[in-house]
């Protein structure tokens, strides 16, 4: 493929496609963790499950793809795309500190398909390694390799029961630091009364600054752009308006509303008063994924021959994520880990009936129990 090609599938179809799977994991966590605060990374998780991708065939690959939007994209093009868009966020800015890094784990005395390895290798710069997963010592090794790619901010993303039965460990990490182009001023900070999700309220470190800002506005919320460094890269505050609840505005927080309020930020001179925090959050995505129509890679008829390993299945996919706001600018990091353990698959079953039982005979609803 040439450059152009590839540059047209990044804009025209990876980019719009994570936008679109960001906001439908976001609206699926957010029924599990409805009045908590959230800071989750759609693309170190779609970044993992593209490695996982990779050795995913029939059903379970469809899911996927489905999941990600990728169907319709050959695998070349699916690879050659990821690793263009990650050379693009790593060079975006000099002027901040960007880090996205790859890797997989494998069990002591797996043998893994060498074409599998080779295209995590090339697209995903990806470290491959072995593990034996039963020893605790695993855990430690994972979790300083995790530790180290984020900067200390994400020291413990598994347990020791989480990757005990693991055949595979499929490891996104992701790191950021960014100075805004306008720092805030220290001494014009002071607490303000913050509001709750449950109308309580709590006073709250606010930032104060006056200046030129990409702001948007309609019915339903009013928008910023925080610009970092050369301003290449922004963090967008969307803030409801006071008739309209965060639920209300989750709503209609899709890929295509996204894309079509973006496009309409106008610069212009304002104040804006906004928290300083620090936020961390750790869920496993497996219900949200498996929701979002990717159940098939969870089954014990999962497919992943493309691995080399016979039977496996995806059992956990652990994301953790870090944020801290302040007067400086913006430090965060996220870690996904894809967990692969082998799939039970049952052929047959033989029961004898020869000692004391329990059974429920049931119809339209009602239930008869016995026991014999």
């Amino acid at each position: 493929m040439s450059k152009t090609d590839i540059a047209s599938i990044v804009s025209n179809r990876l980019v719009p496609a994570y936008e679109d799977f960001s906001f439908r994991l976001l609206s699926e966590l957010v029924k599990l963790d409805a009045g908590k605060n959230m800071f989750i990374s759609p693309f170190s998780a779609a970044i993992s499950l593209a490695m996982t991708y990779n050795g995913a065939q029939g059903e379970t690959e469809q899911a996927i793809a489905l999941v990600l939007g990728l169907t319709g994209l050959s695998l070349q093009e699916v690879n050659t795309a990821n690793e263009s868009l990650i050379l693009i966020e790593s060079s975006i800015d000099p002027e901040f500190e960007l880090v996205i890094a790859n890797s997989l784990w494998a069990s002591q005395g797996i043998a893994l398909d060498s074409n599998f390895t080779q295209r995590l290798r090339d697209f995903y710069n990806s470290e491959v390694a072995n593990l034996n997963f039963s020893d605790p010592e695993a855990t430690t090794i994972i979790n300083m390799w995790v530790a180290e790619k984020t900067q200390e901010k994400i020291k413990e993303l598994v347990t020791p029961d989480l990757i005990f039965d693991a055949v595979l460990i499929l490891l996104n990490a992701v790191y950021f630091k960014g100075t805004w182009s306008k720092k805030f001023d220290r001494n014009k900070t002071e607490e303000i009364d913050f509001t709750l999700f449950d109308g309580s309220r709590k006073p709250t470190p606010m930032m104060f600054q006056l200046g030129h800002y990409s702001y948007y506005e309609n019915e339903c919320f009013q928008a910023v752009s925080l610009p970092y460094g050369n301003g290449r890269v922004s963090m967008y505050i969307f803030l409801p308006r006071q008739s309209v609840s965060i639920h209300e505005f989750r709503s209609i927080l899709n890929g295509q509303n996204w894309r079509n309020w973006i496009t309409q930020f106008v610069e212009m001179d304002g104040d804006i008063q906004i928290p300083r925090f620090k936020v961390e959050y750790e869920k496993d995505l497996k219900d949200s994924l498996t929701e979002l129509g990717m159940r098939a890679a969870f089954e014990n008829t999962a497919n992943f021959a493309g691995m080399g390993v016979g039977n496996l299945k995806i059992s956990s996919a652990i994301q953790k994520t870090f944020i801290e706001v302040n007067e400086e600018g913006t430090e965060a990091s996220a870690a996904t880990a894809i967990c692969l353990e082998k799939g039970i698959l049952l052929e047959g079953f033989s029961m004898v009936v020869d000692h004391p039982f329990f059974g429920s005979i049931g119809v339209s609803g009602r239930y008869k129990r016995l026991v014999g």
